[in-house]
């Protein structure tokens, strides 16, 4: 048996049926043989670049221990599934017991600023553009033709 992470970003639209989905895909894995040792939701996330028209995802995190020759049919039957708009399996020698990055940097994230009050409250420092000065080469003009 061979161990896995898979990452899966689901459709942010979607995020009220997260669980509906993780027991589906849960028992797609169980009828594939594969045995699922952690399981992590890290929530919606900020998107490095638009998929499928979509800035944002929910990404769902799994350890999973299982045959290979059956991860190819997991992979076709996911790759249909419109509320998958990304998925990734990564083969690993050891499973990290340790929370992911992901997870630990979602939950200790700051909120961000929601009102304009805030904003205003930050303080702004603008300064003048420095005018260059000109330097009156007359006087050594004369000076050089007397």
């Amino acid at each position: 048996m061979n161990k896995y992470e898979a990452v899966i970003i689901l459709n942010p639209n979607l995020s009220s049926k997260v669980d509906e989905f993780k027991k589906d895909f849960e028992k797609l894995l169980s009828d594939n043989s594969f045995k699922i040792i952690k399981t992590e939701d890290v929530g919606r996330r900020q998107l490095a670049y638009s998929i499928t028209n979509h800035n944002k995802g929910h990404y769902i995190l799994f350890n999973l221990e299982g045959d290979p020759s059956k991860l190819l049919e997991i992979e076709t039957k996911i790759k249909y599934n419109e509320s998958i708009i990304r998925h990734l399996f990564l083969v690993v020698k050891e499973h990290v017991a340790e929370d992911s990055s992901l997870l630990i940097e979602s939950r200790n994230k700051k909120p961000e600023i929601s009102s304009e009050n805030d904003v205003s409250k930050k303080e702004v420092k603008i300064e003048a553009p420095k005018k260059e000065l000109k330097e009156d080469k007359s006087d050594d003009a004369k000076e050089g033709t007397e």
